[in-house]
């Protein structure tokens, strides 16, 4: 039987190319079918991709093997959402903190692949119901990250009221509100100041953009409770909804939006197994020699300078 292998890159970018033709050689040497694509997929709000994934034969490949940044992964999930298909990402971009391989390496990530030396990991998306004023149906979504509502234009504030499980939280003036996974808490979250959650906590985080409000601090709920975020009909202006930085919808006033963890998790391959620690300190390039190691170092080289003074004077 034929192992079928779907690649995702960006070809407009030299380095993309350069790795996708070394990949395909590499793959199609190993005994594997190749497929390829190329295009932006994200059209409009929702998870309307059926059609593409039946086009492009997702559901017969094996792995989705990604070539470029955390941009061209979240791209790529929107083929693989709602399958059984896992993520390869290797790392074409900057951080890529979704990636498992970098560029160095994809000889070896083929290899692995090729001797099924991998594990599937699951991680929690997000699910969103937008009910906007004078539409009879919802507009649904989801998001690997995160789902953001933010001001529609830049030279005011947004007025939000959040709940959780349908009772009041607080309302503010603000930027906008992160939702997001645990994964996307190394994102837009954490950017906005929000805490680094670890990949199996099953939590769903948010963060106010900017809020003007004594209590505006992150929340974090647990796998059955929901956000809502209303736009008040005293905000001044009209909120949008953008999912993974990609997929948009407006947000008039009076607009609720609910997010809660979602039904349907995404899969990655995995082909390190080492702690999301490492992970974190490799990508964010983190120090970790303690206060206690810092000090004993200048101690010993403080140290090392009197011997040299001392022997001196001899």
């Amino acid at each position: 039987m034929t192992r079928r292998v779907l690649i995702v890159t960006h070809g407009g970018r030299p380095e993309a190319v350069a790795a996708m033709s070394e990949a395909v050689a590499e793959l199609e040497s190993a005994g594997f079918e190749v497929a390829l694509h190329d295009d932006d997929l994200a059209e409009s709000f929702g998870d309307e991709m059926a059609a593409a994934r039946a086009r492009e034969g997702v559901t017969e490949s094996e792995i989705v093997m990604v070539l470029g940044g955390d941009g061209t992964i979240l791209r790529a999930a929107e083929l693989t959402h709602g399958t059984d298909v896992p993520l390869l990402g290797v790392n074409l971009g900057h951080v890529g903190f979704l990636a498992e391989s970098e560029r160095e390496n994809l000889h070896d990530a083929v290899r692995r692949v090729a001797a099924r030396e991998y594990v599937v990991e699951e991680r929690s998306v997000v699910d969103v119901v937008v009910h906007r004023p004078g539409e009879d149906e919802p507009v649904t979504g989801w998001a690997l990250n995160e789902a953001t509502v933010e001001k529609a234009h830049r030279d005011r504030m947004i007025e939000v009221a959040v709940a959780v499980d349908d009772r009041p939280v607080s309302s503010f003036g603000c930027d906008g509100v992160v939702m997001a996974t645990a994964t996307g808490s190394t994102a837009h979250a954490f950017s906005a100041g929000g805490p680094v959650m670890w990949p199996d906590v099953d939590a769903v985080l948010l963060v106010p953009l900017s809020a003007h409000a004594l209590f505006s601090r992150p929340l974090v709920i647990g796998p059955r409770s929901e956000y809502t975020v209303d736009v008040l009909e005293r905000s001044p202006l009209p909120g949008v909804l953008t999912c993974d930085g990609r997929r948009s919808i407006d947000l008039p006033v009076g607009t609720r939006v609910q997010v809660r963890r979602g039904a349907v998790p995404l899969r990655f391959a995995r082909l390190v197994h080492a702690p999301f620690s490492d992970r974190l300190v490799s990508k964010f390039n983190l120090p970790v020699i303690g206060w206690r190691e810092a000090a004993d170092e200048a101690a010993a080289r403080r140290a090392s300078r009197f011997v040299v003074d001392d022997d001196k004077e001899e």
